[in-house]
């Protein structure tokens, strides 16, 4: 097996573009890929999936261990051609200045895997050559498999480019991709349009390989590459109960944010998962014992959310009825009483928890958050820590006043943030997307929670 990770000088280098491009020539070849994604982000692996037909799995330095990040790569890469992890941010940006933590460059080398660098060369031409030499000596433990010049406005630009980097770099020049934006996804406000609502096609598949093939030396990258071997025994999820107890998950266009991760955990832990959609289904499946609601954009879909009454209304019996049930940004704000948008529009949410929330039209909260729980709740016992994501435009903006949190959050300095999780009967409710890898304990707790409630 073959593997790769794809770093960037800095974010908006064309990271994503170029690895669903390498992603889509090589299966075009015949080659089975493996994809894997660092960093707490929902939509490049929505669009890594459509393109490869493979599920793709979430990598963090911060929120998930070495052994665990090792651990999810060996299993998930076990048995394809080649494996190709897209980077988060530039290659050595991470969650603090004074170390590599959190970064695409120590993810490489804890997977032992070579780096392409994609440099975004619009607007640059002898610098470029400095640009590249000043990362490739970095840091000496780093490898590199070449560079990749992206955004490339002519022949005579990349030749330039080339030129520059000829006696002044050791990495290899793979070539240069022209400006496309034929092949771009487009963007709003949390990053790129989910694989949801701007779905790949063949074309667009086909349009990425060929833009692959006919700038970049694939036969000589490929061919240079060296073999990675995983783990012949990674660490699996511990099994858990056969007494397996139904879940239903949100899972749509409104609700389609979840770390794969996260359900494999619960379904390690003895759940047998139930997808459906609060969009357009009338009534929940029957015979569930808990509900996951994830994050999403519930905000563009409001007027469906808040005109499927009959769902709304028996999620919230659900609820009164102490059944688990946990939401997280997205799948928290379809909890509460009522959604906002900006202009002014209040929507009818289920009511489970007491709060209105509203949109804002800039950024409300980024970063990672540490959550140690100060009550028990459905996901474990009190003092129970686990990490996780926060990223949202919204806010609450009625209900808060005198509620009880249940959880206390740190950043990732250590520093302390505004106490939340909201617990009413059995409902758990957050802003945080939490990784259960970080804690499968609460995968484990989840699940032992709604057998409870069923069996009851």
């Amino acid at each position: 097996m073959k593997g790769i990770v794809i770093g960037g000088t800095h974010s908006g280098a064309g990271k994503t573009t170029i690895t669903l491009g390498l992603m889509a020539a090589l299966k075009a070849r015949g080659l089975s890929v493996a994809p894997f994604k660092v960093g707490p982000d929902f939509i490049d692996p929505g669009h890594h999936g459509r393109v490869t037909g493979q599920v793709s799995r979430n990598l963090d330095g911060w929120m998930l261990s070495k052994a665990y990040n090792q651990s999810v790569f060996a299993r998930h890469a076990k048995g394809f051609d080649v494996a190709v992890v897209e980077g988060v941010m530039g290659l050595f940006d991470g969650y603090e200045g004074r170390s590599e933590a959190g970064s695409t460059a120590q993810m490489a080398k804890w997977l032992g895997l070579p780096v392409v660098l994609v440099v975004g060369a619009r607007s640059m031409a002898r610098s470029a050559a400095a640009l590249v030499q000043g990362y490739e000596r970095f840091d000496d433990a780093l490898s590199f498999a070449g560079v990749l010049f992206n955004h490339v406005g002519s022949p005579r630009h990349l030749a330039y480019l080339k030129e520059a980097a000829h006696g002044h770099v050791r990495m290899p020049v793979l070539g240069g991709l022209r400006r496309d934006m034929d092949v771009a996804i487009p963007e709003r406000h949390l990053g790129l349009m989910t694989s949801e609502d701007h779905d790949l096609s063949a074309d667009h598949c086909r349009r990425l390989a060929d833009m692959i093939e006919s700038a970049v030396d694939l036969d000589f990258l490929l061919a240079q590459l060296p073999d990675a071997f995983p783990d012949d025994e990674p660490v699996t999820p511990a099994p858990g109960s056969d007494d397996s107890v139904r879940i239903g998950v949100a899972r749509d266009a409104a609700f389609c944010f979840y770390y794969a991760d996260n359900l494999e955990l619960l379904e390690a832990a003895g759940a047998t998962l139930v997808y459906f959609s609060p969009l357009t289904d009338a009534r929940l499946p029957d015979d569930l014992a808990g509900l996951y609601f994830g994050g999403g954009y519930p905000e563009l879909h409001a007027t469906a959310l808040a005109d499927n009454c009959s769902l709304r209304q028996e999620v919230r019996a659900r609820s009164r009825m102490k059944m688990p049930i946990y939401g997280e940004c997205g799948g928290f704000m379809y909890l509460c009483r009522e959604m906002g948008d900006i202009k002014g529009h209040v929507f009818p949410m289920t009511g489970c928890l007491p709060f209105a929330t509203r949109m804002l039209d800039r950024r409300k909260a980024l970063g990672y958050r540490e959550v140690t729980q100060t009550r028990a709740t459905p996901l474990g016992p009190i003092g129970q820590t686990m990490r996780g994501h926060e990223f949202h435009y919204s806010t609450i903006v009625e209900g808060n006043d005198n509620a009880t949190t249940v959880y206390r959050l740190t950043d990732r300095m250590g520093l302390e943030k505004a106490h939340e999780g909201f617990l009413n009967h059995q409902t758990l409710g957050s802003y945080v997307h939490l990784h259960l890898g970080s804690c499968p304990q609460a995968a484990h707790a989840f699940v032992a929670a709604c057998r409870q409630w069923a069996e009851k």
